[in-house]
């Protein structure tokens, strides 16, 4: 298929009409109308219903729009590997969930600098669902995420284990309030264990999805949540945070995810890099 037909349809898809997508490619409305027929009548199914408001997905044209996705990004990372920049030997693809990015894929991203100068490297933030759709794509090298599901030609390799504790700023003795307590979307997994320890705790006046600004917020505010050990440890050695006594801990551990099929040799490197920034970063 042409990939130019598959980046039509999906223009199409995001503008909702032929005219909005003639106009983002620069294309005539009528070279808009003729991909799309080549389109159905290789699929041998129409893709949209065209109206006055514009144009809506038929039920083939839903089942299409993944693989749609797919082929595009597969083309561009294709396209990547093929223009390697002077003097490398290969490109990799690497995805992470936000949280993870900071200090872990930092570190990492200065060891590959450092040890394999030959890789170019692409980077990307996305929630762990997508992640791992695009590792199974093969739109995605490697993926670092917490709490990796199985999935068919996939492989799930445990990379640090990590504890979720609950700490509170400093000084202990001054009180805290149940709406101090800041709820962090660490997954579901450790919502549903923290609602099973705290079952008569009340929501969160403050809920954050990213822990790195959770904790900002509680040291100007004051208040608690809970936190990756590794990342809050250097504030419990100077002071600004304590571990609230008798609380519970949570298992977060992160693991690198990549295809049965990737290059082993890259592989290696790359799994390499990653332990030796999990070993800085902890």
């Amino acid at each position: 298929m042409d990939i130019s037909v598959a980046r039509t349809f999906l223009e199409v898809v995001k503008t909702g009409s032929f005219v909005g997508a003639a106009a983002n490619l620069n294309l005539t409305q009528t070279a808009v109308s003729a991909r799309i027929r080549v389109l159905e009548d290789q699929l041998d199914r129409p893709v949209f219903i065209r109206n006055k408001a514009g144009a809506k997905l038929t039920p083939a044209g839903e089942q299409f729009l993944r693989f749609a996705t797919t082929l595009v990004q597969v083309w561009e990372r294709a396209r990547r590997s093929v223009a390697l920049p002077p003097g490398r030997e290969t490109v990799v693809t690497v995805g992470a969930e936000l949280s993870l990015w900071s200090p872990l894929l930092r570190h990492w991203l200065l060891w590959m600098r450092r040890e394999c100068p030959e890789i170019a490297v692409s980077t990307q933030i996305d929630t762990s669902e997508r992640l791992m759709e695009q590792v199974q794509d093969g739109s995605l090298d490697v993926a670092i995420l917490y709490a990796a599901p199985s999935r068919p030609g996939v492989i799930a390799e445990l990379l640090f284990e990590e504890k979720l504790v609950l700490v509170r700023t400093t000084p202990t003795n001054r009180a805290l309030a149940p709406e101090d307590h800041v709820q962090i979307d660490w997954g579901d997994e450790f919502a549903a264990s923290y609602h099973a320890a705290f079952p008569d705790h009340p929501n969160a006046v403050v809920s954050i999805s990213y822990g790195p600004l959770a904790l900002e917020y509680i040291l100007a505010t004051g208040g608690s949540g809970y936190f990756r050990k590794g990342f809050i440890r250097s504030y419990l050695e100077e002071g600004r945070l304590a571990l609230v006594p008798g609380s519970p801990e949570f298992s977060y551990s992160a693991y690198v995810v990549h295809s049965t099929k990737a290059d082993a040799g890259v592989m290696d490197r790359i799994r390499a890099g990653l332990r030796a920034a999990a070993a800085i970063a902890a």
